[in-house]
């Protein structure tokens, strides 16, 4: 008969952990875990907007009265209000509840598996799970990761290296700082040498049209002959540039013939390069081009994602960025390819790919690395 349950010790309740009972521990890890979970709200909401996380304090987005504390309580209100603003009665996206009963469940989890041998490693890792949380909606909403979180969380998991070395199943603080450095590095060159090589390769779509057609470039979105395609479909990067030759060129004072024009609207500023003249785009409400083929900007990773890498080596180490790069690449080959099966996405349709770093990075921590040092390298894991 085994001693282990679910991959627990069946005496899992009796070690004592920094002076208290485990069973304690584990109940105030768990309200821990949703009390963050409704700090990660807050900050899914507020940082692609460049909205301070702790001031104002949490209000209702609809009407922006201040949410009182019995109104601002995990998972309790949530349910105690069925769902709405205690004062409009505007509906509460059930995100909310999500993300909290998702990060006190992973706490829980990380606790049960990390706590009673390893509480500081136990502590580092739910700092990088709450990353992966906001990361991940953020990405899936926005298709960005702020800075704060992958850049913050680069620094932040050097500094929990150097007070867990167990992160990187190390004794030392040397030698756990050496293995977090090494993982910033492997993981960021990794997503950046990806990221480069597919620009190169497929960075940009050409596509072709029937003869010379009008396009223009509308309030809200780039008008092909074929439809409209929203400037959040082309435009989330810096980089992103729509390319065309106009036979004709019409602003709404002037007109151009026989030009390269180049249109960036997610550069800041804004900007519209006609031949060698460069136009700020908000001075120019109207632009319409007489052309028989456009480019239009295609990327499948960004610096973002290069960033985040980064941040995960730092907690992890460079075999887990590894890992996570090639198991990432599977996980978002499934769900794609599913997701147009379904209908629900299109060939060319974007989506954010650090929620699938995220995701290989937790297979990592509860059984690949163990898996990869079992089966696929065996003695390569922890070095």
């Amino acid at each position: 008969m085994t001693d282990r349950f679910l991959g627990l010790p069946f005496d899992w309740w009796q070690p004592v952990v920094w002076g208290l009972p485990y069973p304690i521990w584990t109940a105030a890890w768990a309200i821990f875990g949703l009390i963050v979970g409704s700090f990660l709200n807050v900050v899914i909401h507020r940082l692609p907007r460049d909205e301070s996380v702790v001031s104002p304090p949490s209000h209702c987005p609809k009407c922006g009265h201040r949410i009182p504390l019995k109104h601002n309580l995990p998972v309790v209100s949530w349910l105690w209000l069925k769902g709405r603003c205690g004062f409009c009665q505007e509906p509460i996206s059930p995100r909310y509840l999500g993300v909290e009963v998702l990060t006190g469940g992973m706490f829980l989890l990380t606790w049960l598996v990390f706590g009673a041998e390893q509480p500081v490693v136990a502590l580092a890792l739910c700092v990088l799970f709450s990353g992966f949380i906001a990361a991940t909606f953020i990405d899936v909403e926005h298709l960005i990761i702020p800075d704060e979180i992958t850049l913050g969380g680069t620094v932040v998991g050097f500094l929990f290296s150097a007070i867990a070395p167990g992160l990187h199943g190390v004794e030392s603080a040397p030698e756990s700082l050496k293995r977090s450095g090494l993982g910033i590095a492997v993981g960021a060159g990794l997503v950046w040498v990806v990221l480069r090589g597919g620009k190169l390769l497929f960075g940009r779509q050409r596509v072709p049209l029937d003869g010379v057609q009008r396009v223009v470039f509308h309030e809200t979105g780039l008008v092909l002959p074929s439809g409209e395609i929203p400037y959040e479909d082309l435009f989330y990067r810096p980089s992103d540039t729509v390319r065309l030759v106009g036979g004709r060129i019409e602003l709404s004072d002037r007109c151009y013939a026989n030009q390269p024009v180049e249109v960036s609207l997610a550069a800041r500023p804004a900007r519209v390069r006609i031949g060698a003249e460069e136009l700020r785009a908000e001075d120019e409400p109207y632009l319409a081009v007489e052309t028989s083929q456009i480019e239009l900007p295609r990327e499948a990773m960004g610096l973002g994602d290069v960033k985040f890498m980064a941040a995960i080596g730092a907690f992890l180490g460079w075999q887990a960025t590894v890992f996570s790069l090639f198991f990432s690449a599977v996980l978002g080959t499934g769900v794609a390819l599913l997701l147009i099966a379904l209908g629900r996405q299109k060939w060319s349709g974007r989506v954010g790919y650090g929620p699938y770093l995220a995701a290989a990075a937790l297979v990592w921590v509860f059984g690949g690395k163990t898996w990869v040092a079992q089966w696929l390298a065996p003695g390569l894991v922890g070095r």
